[in-house]
């Protein structure tokens, strides 16, 4: 198997690097390789929510990962991510970030990248894993939508400085590689300290909005899984496997 981004394939504009990741993967590509593109038509995010970026402004890359491991192992790849994208971006823009569970990066609160992960499997065996990154890079205010111009930022409009994006992509590449195979080899228990050191939320009241509930409680931290761990006024301990996150 390969490294990630030994294999780096580029395109100008697509309509999204994971629709293009998946296809590869369905027809036998390695892994490791990571589909890159100047712009997406239809990028996406988690619940299906459109990522907004003007042509050259973000990076959107995916990646395809094959691990030998149980398919009740992987959420903590989207947590693993994450590091992975604050450490390349603090050795890279010379800025820190903060994570957001589950799959938000953040810079004052306002939202510089996200993560989309779609695994591929039966009950018992993995067939491949597809990781989206997108990270507003040199996205300007005037060019967000008014969706998301208030919530939103870029490395670009914190710094002040046009880092290089391929210098990026290889940094995260790099950091992945390395966070995953400690992954494989050690489990998540190591990279969930460095993730937890790196969450905005910890120790914090949240509010965590689901599909069928809104919990309000002190965010205790994530288990070996990845599961949010929400106290609430009355000192239950909740598990949260999917929500939005409010401070």
């Amino acid at each position: 198997m390969g490294k990630i981004g030994d294999i780096i394939y580029r395109q100008e504009t697509v309509v999204s690097t994971q629709t293009i990741a998946t296809q590869f993967a369905y027809e036998g590509m390695e892994e490791g390789c990571v589909v890159v593109a100047e712009e997406q038509t239809g990028g996406r995010g988690r619940m299906n929510r459109k990522w907004h970026a003007t042509y050259g402004d973000a990076l959107a890359m995916s990646m395809i990962l094959r691990p030998n491991i149980a398919p009740k192992l992987c959420p903590p790849l989207t947590l693993l991510t994450a590091v992975a994208i604050v450490q390349a971006i603090k050795e890279v823009a010379e800025i820190t970030v903060d994570i957001k569970w589950p799959n938000d990066i953040l810079i004052q609160g306002k939202k510089l990248a996200g993560i989309l992960t779609e695994m591929y499997s039966t009950s018992e065996k993995i067939h491949f894993i597809i990781i989206g990154i997108g990270i507003n890079v040199y996205g300007k205010k005037e060019n967000f939508t008014d969706e998301i111009k208030n919530i939103a930022t870029s490395i670009l409009m914190e710094t002040g400085n046009r880092i290089q994006k391929e210098t990026l992509m290889k940094c995260i590449c790099e950091q992945m590689e390395r966070l995953y195979q400690q992954f494989l080899r050690d489990g998540f228990a190591p990279i969930k300290q460095l993730w937890e050191k790196y969450a905005t939320s910890i120790g914090k009241e949240i509010i965590a909005r689901s599909y069928n509930q809104v919990l309000k409680g002190i965010a205790l931290g994530i288990t070996e899984e990845g599961i949010l761990l929400l106290k609430d006024k009355q000192g239950v301990i909740h598990h949260v496997y999917s929500a939005d996150i409010d401070e």
